[in-house]
């Protein structure tokens, strides 16, 4: 139960950290978020409780094929907020393609025999 907590415990500071810093620097705040920090946690937490590299490295074949979708969302949410089209709006066109994406991917992939 300590370990769970503890895990909780990182990942919120790291969030709140970012949120905060994005405030005073979004520059400093967007390479932050933009490393793959929950990606690594879990990573090394799923290291840590099985020692299981083909977990790991399914995990990670996983990540990458499905960080590309999510591309659309950082594409058209700043597009759309820029052309002043309001906020709540365009979170909910940009996740709308983002999942869209997210279909086409798991279905290309799926045609092409790739397990993400």
């Amino acid at each position: 139960m300590i370990y769970a907590a503890l895990k909780v415990l990182i990942s919120a500071i790291i969030i709140v950290v970012a949120s905060d810093l994005a405030k005073r620097d979004g520059w400093l705040a967007a390479l932050l978020i933009s490393l793959p920090t929950v990606s690594l946690l879990a990573i090394v937490w799923l290291y840590v409780e099985s020692h299981d590299v083909e977990k790991i490295a399914t995990l990670s074949t996983g990540i990458f094929w499905l960080v590309l979708p999510s591309l659309a969302f950082f594409a058209v949410l700043p597009w759309m907020l820029k052309a002043k089209i309001s906020f709540w709006p365009s979170l909910a066109v940009s996740l709308a393609l983002m999942f869209a994406c997210y279909l086409i991917m798991t279905m290309l992939l799926k045609k092409l025999g790739v397990q993400p």
